[in-house]
């Protein structure tokens, strides 16, 4: 078999790998953060957190198909770390952009909705005061 083919194979079982690995751990963790973030909603929570992960998926999927192709052929097995590791390198580099685009996004969220509950007073209004002319 072609050393190249190796390579293609070896990255793809890899890439996906990681990519549903990292899916898994972020659908687990997230689920608890995005319930936090809308209020207790646990349905909404359970599908935003399903949305994410399917786009996630295609996402860093599309991406591992688009990289596999590579311009040089692979003469040695030296050859074969080399271009796994710059491959490999990219895709991790790229689940972690990712990850930390949905953190980055969902804690803006988050933060929008702690400012809007500290906007509510505690306790409603007893009544109106009129204004003094002297104050």
């Amino acid at each position: 078999m072609d050393r190249t083919v190796i390579a293609y194979v070896i990255y793809l079982v890899v890439s996906i790998g990681l990519t549903v690995w990292v899916a898994r751990t972020l659908s687990r963790n997230g689920r608890v953060f995005l319930s936090d973030v809308l209020h207790g909603n646990e349905k909404l929570a359970d599908a935003v957190n399903h949305l994410l992960v399917v786009g996630f998926y295609l996402v860093n999927l599309g991406f591992v198909a688009l990289y596999l192709s590579g311009d040089e052929t692979i003469a040695d097995t030296r050859g074969i770390f080399e271009a796994l590791s710059t491959k490999l390198g990219v895709v991790l580099l790229v689940l972690g952009v990712m990850h930390l685009g949905n953190v980055y996004v969902l804690n803006r969220i988050r933060r929008r909705g702690l400012m809007e509950r500290e906007q509510v007073p505690p306790v409603p209004p007893q009544g109106w005061v009129a204004p003094t002319a002297g104050a």
